[in-house]
């Protein structure tokens, strides 16, 4: 079984920054793609980035620019820069993993964390 546990979310002015962090554990056949999704109230929850197994990245174009995904094999952790930050950007964000980048293939999810932004 795969296990996401997220660190880092927090309250900040706009303009500013945080940086997410996703520890995970479990077969890594399962979790060789890993991402970084957020869900706003009243809104559908909406990929921010993406982490392939082979280093590839992507980006929703809100973020793109500003927030930087990254993985750290040795350690087995995701994390997620977030810079120039917006009060559009406030969200509970969460870790998902599985064995591939569509979204269907986001079998395992954290508890998720919250980051407020305000203006």
């Amino acid at each position: 079984q795969v296990q996401l546990v997220e660190i880092g979310g927090g309250s900040v002015q706009a303009g500013g920054s945080l940086r997410l962090s996703c520890a995970a554990s479990g077969p890594y056949y399962r979790r060789r793609c890993m991402g970084w999704f957020r869900q706003a109230p009243g809104k559908e929850r909406e990929e921010v980035a993406v982490f392939g197994s082979g280093g590839s990245t992507r980006y929703a174009d809100s973020v793109r620019g500003r927030f930087t995904i990254s993985k750290d094999n040795d350690v087995n952790t995701l994390y997620l820069q977030m810079n120039s930050l917006k009060p559009e950007d406030t969200a509970m964000y969460y870790c998902a993993a599985g064995p591939g980048c569509e979204i269907r293939d986001f079998h395992y999810w954290g508890q998720g964390t919250q980051v407020t932004v305000s203006s």
